[in-house]
């Protein structure tokens, strides 16, 4: 980075490196053409969800448990029972009547440690903290603007921009805070030379460093944490990227300045908060109680999925006996609900759950587009590239429609042609507004199909890769069907978070299609007994689009398949039929619903704030064979994986699973989890006023901080929570042993398990989550004891 390549005194790299870590507690957030969840706490999964909560009441103002009323309301019905309670209360050191207390007291106060600008307000009577958040956004908004804008930002890096940019904004002095452009004019060098400086006029030690600098980035709100995506991505890829350092710069630049211009009337009461910033963060008796209930709610959610999957099923062992049908759906949660409908339609139909990305990363390029799209978890640096297969004239006709859609949209937006669009345009939409309003379906074809240009060994390779982590080895069905999914919706900025999270937030219809490719491709075929696996010659498998609004699926390249046709026909009436019921079940569930059937139209209604809840009540992961789950009522509320331990040589798929699939399910949940219980700093506020800025996020109103994470409405039904705010539950049916050797080879996954962020049992041989995972340890569960 530039601020290590220059000379520094030792003190000042020490603030230096107290900025880097100020800025790892930071969560990433994605653009909204491929918005990824991320876990908000991710900054904190290093300690326990006390000290978490310590540390951002102190950076943020935030709670990381839910309302004391809450914990007491479930204490009241029986939702956590006495032994939830008592070992919450155990493992926190506490007592269960202490807990019951705390349920019953009032709501403790929180607040962030004062800023400068927290400071001046008080002093002046001007709002400062929310004038800065408001002139860093007007100029983050067209710093970070991904082609919304009609011209274009000011160049350079984020810190010259900024400086630029504020040196001539004369709204600052109009404010009170006269000699602000000539004192942002006046700065030499780069962004860590006007952190040294501001830190020199603002008497920062190293101590007080790294709490002060989360308090400052924490207060730059979803920006701060869209600069973090970019170093995120580039941490991951083996780089380094300065824009989130740039923004911590910018925000001290502000923080000096105020207090030159006001010192002599907040000095006092800033040399008492640097003292705050400089103490050592320890959890509060309040911190210590609030985690127990939270963590007592948790176990009381861990208890109920015990008893659920304990109790007795239809469903047996599989086996390697044929089915006569087999679908291959995501894990997310929204499968769960068809794939219990679909074998509940056709006894000879079994269901697969396997991560939506079907194991091929791919960077993936549309037709008529030059955008590569990472379709793949996060985590994941795509190491293969696909394209949908066009020819060239029909993808030159797509790029002269796409450029003139673009066009007309530039013309009816421009300052000078607006109005007169509206007088002389505006009766042609009618229509057009009439159809949305009412939520007249748009149809959706499927596009060309997508190839990757990969040596037949390679093609081999994966695909006995993809298989054995699908546990899928032997007892292939004549027909297996290899579903995506995606959401299709209208008005809706946060679209791509209803997408399929595996995929990059994009709909997994590219990855099923490649993958039912590459299954079908005879040279593939021919080359997978030599890794062990014989895919029988007469089995087809075929690619489809899982609609989670509408819950139907659509199919690819169902067309000359006569040797397949009574299988075709069987299962297009299996979907059929599983749809009617799936729709049927979240029907109930979604507010202004009414029947089934409206679900058919309800993703194409503009006006329509809850097009589907989701991944809303998310709250288990489990790794098991599919008998374990099956004929059991999961409500949409599991990650199904598919899992067996018998047919893995050496664990390498279990080591892939706990990982990659539960880490994303993890950045799911409490994804979630922040957008419920600190909506502040991780939801996205209320879509009613939402305004796309930059093409990447959205304000609420004019202006402002960015807002990254959820939307109220993906979380609230406008009454109370429709996502109860819980740790993912993550079962897995694997001998301890090989569990526990797995967890010692990548601490940052024993770490969420050890600091209370998931909950890990194992399952034996009966299906019952009998052994929980603690720090010290397994524990065996008393219940199934």
């Amino acid at each position: 980075m530039t601020h290590q390549r220059m000379t520094f005194p030792g003190p000042v790299l020490q603030l230096f490196a107290a900025a880097e870590d100020a800025i790892a507690q930071i969560p990433p957030a994605f653009p909204l053409t491929a918005t990824v969840a991320v876990n908000p706490f991710l900054g904190q999964a290093g300690e326990n969800r006390a000290m978490a909560a310590a540390r951002l009441a102190r950076a943020g103002g935030l709670r990381v448990a839910q309302d004391r009323a809450q914990y007491a309301a479930m204490l009241a019905d029986g939702r956590i029972a006495e032994p939830d309670l008592q070992a919450a209360a155990k493992a926190a050191g506490l007592d269960a009547a202490d807990l019951r207390a705390a349920a019953d007291a009032p709501q403790p106060g929180i607040r962030a440690l004062p800023m400068v600008a927290d400071l001046a307000r008080d002093a002046t009577g001007t709002d400062w903290p929310e004038f800065v958040e408001d002139r860093v956004g007007l100029w983050a908004s067209a710093h970070f603007d991904r082609g919304q804008a009609f011209w274009p930002a000011l160049s350079g890096g984020a810190f010259v921009s900024w400086r630029a940019f504020a040196s001539r904004d004369l709204t600052t002095g109009l404010a009170g805070l006269t000699g602000f452009n000539a004192y942002v004019a006046d700065l030499r060098g780069d962004a860590a030379e006007a952190l040294s400086a501001a830190c020199a006029t603002l008497g920062v030690t190293a101590e007080a460093a790294p709490l002060y600098f989360h308090r400052l980035l924490m207060s730059m709100g979803g920006w701060a944490q869209y600069a973090r995506h970019l170093g995120w991505l580039a941490e991951r890829d083996g780089g380094r990227e300065e824009t989130c350092f740039a923004l911590l710069a910018i925000a001290a630049t502000w923080e000096a300045a105020l207090l030159e211009r006001w010192g002599d009337r907040i000095g006092d009461g800033w040399a008492k908060a640097l003292e705050s910033y400089a103490a050592p963060i320890e959890p509060s008796r309040d911190d210590l109680l609030d985690a127990a209930l939270q963590d007592a709610a948790d176990r009381a959610a861990e208890r109920r999925l015990a008893e659920t999957l304990a109790a007795p099923g239809a469903a047996g062992e599989t086996g390697t006996d044929r089915p006569d049908l087999q679908a291959a759906f995501c894990i997310d949660v929204r499968s769960e609900i068809l794939r219990r409908a679909l074998e509940a339609s056709d006894p000879g139909m079994r269901t697969l759950g396997f991560a939506g990305f079907f194991g091929l990363a791919t960077a993936h390029r549309s037709e008529g587009s030059d955008l590569v799209e990472a379709r793949a978890p996060v985590l994941l640096r795509p190491g293969v590239a696909s394209r949908d297969l066009t020819g060239a004239s029909a993808d030159r006709a797509l790029r002269i429609k796409r450029r003139a859609v673009r066009a007309w949209g530039r013309f009816k937006m421009a300052a000078v042609s607006a109005f007169a669009f509206v007088e002389a345009a505006g009766p042609l939409y009618a229509a057009k507004l009439l159809r949305d309003s009412t939520g007249v379906p748009h149809h959706h074809g499927p596009g060309p199909a997508p190839a990757m240009n990969l040596p037949e060994a390679e093609r081999i390779k994966a695909a006995a890769t993809v298989l054995r982590a699908m546990s899928l080895t032997d007892g292939f069905a004549p027909m297996i069907l290899i579903a995506g999914h995606g959401s299709h919706v209208t008005n809706a900025p946060h679209a791509s978070a209803l997408q399929c999270g595996a995929c990059g937030g994009h709909a997994g219809d590219v990855n099923a299609r490649l993958l039912a490719a590459l299954l079908n491709d005879p040279a593939v075929r021919a080359g997978l007994p030599a890794e062990g696996i014989t895919v029988p010659e007469d089995t087809l498998f075929i690619a489809g689009l899982h609609d989670t609004v509408t819950d139907e699926v659509t199919l690819f390249e169902d067309h000359g398949l006569a040797r397949h046709a009574a299988s075709l026909r069987r299962l297009k009436a299996t979907l059929a039929q599983a749809s009617a019921l799936a729709r049927a079940e979240r029907a109930q569930a979604l507010p202004r619903a009414g029947t089934a059937a409206a679900l058919l139209s309800r993703g194409h209604d503009w006006a329509e704030l809850r097009p589907e809840w989701g991944l809303a009540g998310c709250s288990a992961f489990i790794a098991a064979p599919r008998h374990r789950s099956a004929d059991r009522d999961l409500a949409g509320r599991a990650f199904l994986h598919d899992y067996d331990w018998r047919r893995d040589d050496g664990f390498r798929v279990l080591e892939l699973i706990l990982t990659a699939p539960v880490v994303v399910a993890s950045w799911i949940s409490l994804q979630y989890y922040g957008s419920s219980v600190a909506p502040e700093a991780f939801g996205a506020g209320n879509k009613l006023i939402h305004n796309v800025t930059g093409g990447i996020g959205v304000v609420e109103g004019n202006g402002g901080a960015l807002r990254a994470g959820l939307p109220l409405q993906s979380v609230h039904d406008g009454d109370a929570l429709r996502h109860e705010p819980l740790r993912l539950t993550v079962a897995v049916e694997a001998p301890r042993e090989a569990i526990a050797d797995i967890l010692s080879r990548h601490d940052s996954v024993a770490r969420l398990f050890d600091n209370g962020w998931l909950a890990l049992y194992a399952m034996d041989e009966d299906g019952r989550m009998t052994w929980r995972h603690t720090p010290d340890g397994w524990q065996t569960v008393p219940e199934a004891a």
